[in-house]
């Protein structure tokens, strides 16, 4: 046997309730993958699929997971192909075994874990009340955030547009970039006249306007809107190469928000990558509710694709979100996430 493992459920709660048009999390069950070898050395994964969205939401999670673990153990190789279908196993692996082999929580050979450069990340407003989304707007300005992404489609449609005209009265979209996600909230016939009206407030894109597998009006969309398009719950699911070029060729969005956790993994989100760019179709990444052990591992994957001098904002910035989190090297400054695991700075999120 090439390593030791043991797998451990875990349960995080939120600091504040995290409200999407699919309902409310108030906390978050998450299972760790630790591997040890001979001399030792432990590497953690972390496996987080979403109750009702992941693609491996699966009875007997547990149970399947400990098997290609140990599987892992006997070979000392991930079998990609057999965790096609089930990314969120496959995400926490990989990071397990990359973890173990580096000694850390260091994964990429990076300016960023070097600790010299920062990843632009987002703001994120949950949903809530009128009141309760306009002090989270306000707060993530205060801390100096150039981009800030706001949940859509909980509440009343007109108290969304009134947010976004307030912060296009203060700020314009040169110094402050406005992403919206609707979780799918949008019903496809109302989706483009909706879209015409936030396109009124400059924003930068909108995340996923109706709900995943009305794949004709989702391609509609796309060439009709007047606002760019992400792609986010349309991707669950489709694990295997003819699935995505299917998809991309059929929808041609103008963006994706790729989640490791959801979308393959760390190979699958390279994937869905190199096949986006030779489509001319843009993307970033972002972390799916994992607590920081997760974070940590798809910041260094970030930095790792795109390499130095990340400009487009990332989807970063969840690890705040637990009151029980795992400490990571990892810190917020302004609006860039910043790994100090490269010297003894124990300034943690």
């Amino acid at each position: 046997m090439k390593y030791e493992v043991h797998v451990e459920e875990r349960i995080f709660h939120f600091i504040q309730p995290a409200g999407t048009s699919r309902g409310v999390y108030r906390e978050r069950r998450s299972w760790f993958v630790n591997l040890k070898d001979n001399e030792g050395n432990v590497g953690v994964g972390e496996c987080a699929p979403l109750p009702g969205l992941s693609c491996d939401d699966i009875t007997e999670y547990d149970k399947v997971l400990h098997e290609f673990a140990v599987e892992l153990c006997h070979t000392g190789e991930i079998p990609y192909e057999a965790l096609r279908d089930y990314p969120s196993m496959l995400f926490g692996l990989e990071t397990a075994k990359q973890s173990l082999l580096r000694h850390g929580s260091r994964l990429s050979d990076t300016p960023f874990a070097d600790g010299k450069e920062g990843i632009p990340i987002n703001g994120l407003v949950w949903m809530g009340t009128y009141d309760e989304m306009l002090q989270r707007m306000e707060d993530k300005l205060e801390k100096g955030f150039r981009c800030v992404k706001i949940k859509i489609g909980a509440i009343d449609f007109n108290d969304e547009m009134e947010l976004l005209r307030l912060i296009r009265k203060r700020f314009s979209k040169d110094s402050v970039e406005l992403r919206v996600d609707a979780n799918g909230a949008f019903l496809p016939s109302e989706a483009l006249s909706k879209i015409e009206l936030l396109a009124l407030y400059d924003l930068h894109s909108i995340e996923q306007p109706i709900r995943q597998g009305n794949t004709e009006e989702l391609a509609r969309l796309c060439r009709e809107t007047t606002l760019p398009i992400a792609l986010d719950e349309e991707l669950i699911g489709l694990n295997h190469v003819e699935q995505k070029e299917i998809l991309l060729d059929t929808v041609r969005p103008q963006y994706l928000v790729l989640k490791p956790s959801l979308h393959g993994g760390m190979i699958g989100t390279q994937e869905w990558i190199n096949m986006a760019e030779k489509r001319g179709i843009g993307s970033w990444i972002t972390s799916a509710l994992e607590s920081n052990v997760g974070l940590n591992a798809i910041a260094h994957l970030c930095a790792s694709v795109f390499g130095s001098q990340i400009t487009m904002p990332q989807g970063l910035g969840t690890g705040q979100l637990f009151a029980d989190n795992i400490a990571m090297p990892l810190e917020i400054i302004g609006d860039e996430l910043w790994y100090h695991g490269h010297n003894e700075k124990k300034d943690l999120l």
